[in-house]
């Protein structure tokens, strides 16, 4: 059975830095290309982050970029995404899950390549 689990959310205040954590289980994280996925209540769930499994490349959106990290421990089974320099605009659940048509992270990342979504984590900015 595969799991995805999200955790290291929190409250903080702007400025502030947070990591997150997505422990998968029940597959071989290497196979596959992993993203990070936030949403707000009555908006739409928006792609933040995603690492590639066939090489190294990443992607990242254009409000995060220079401030979030994405990395990946393959050998346990976890990948991490370092946010700093956190606003208020990046309250939000945060979710992780697997793309299982594609390895590589190839521009925005679709959503309905994505399966196994985990039950996310809070972040919560303000001051």
């Amino acid at each position: 059975q595969v799991q995805f689990v999200e955790s290291g959310g929190g409250s903080v205040q702007p400025g502030d830095s947070l990591s997150l954590s997505c422990a998968a289980s029940g597959l071989t994280l290497r196979d596959y290309a992993i993203g990070w996925f936030r949403q707000v209540p009555g908006r739409e769930r928006e792609a933040v982050s995603c690492s590639s499994a066939s090489d190294s490349s990443t992607y990242y959106a254009d409000s995060m970029k220079g401030r979030f990290t994405i990395s990946r421990d393959n050998a346990k089974s976890t990948v991490y995404l370092r946010m700093n320099s956190l606003k208020s605009e990046d309250t939000a659940i945060y979710y992780c899950a697997a793309n299982l048509m594609r390895r590589r992270c190839a521009g925005i990342p679709i959503k309905h390549e994505f399966a196994y979504w985990g039950q996310g984590t809070q972040v919560t900015v303000s001051s």
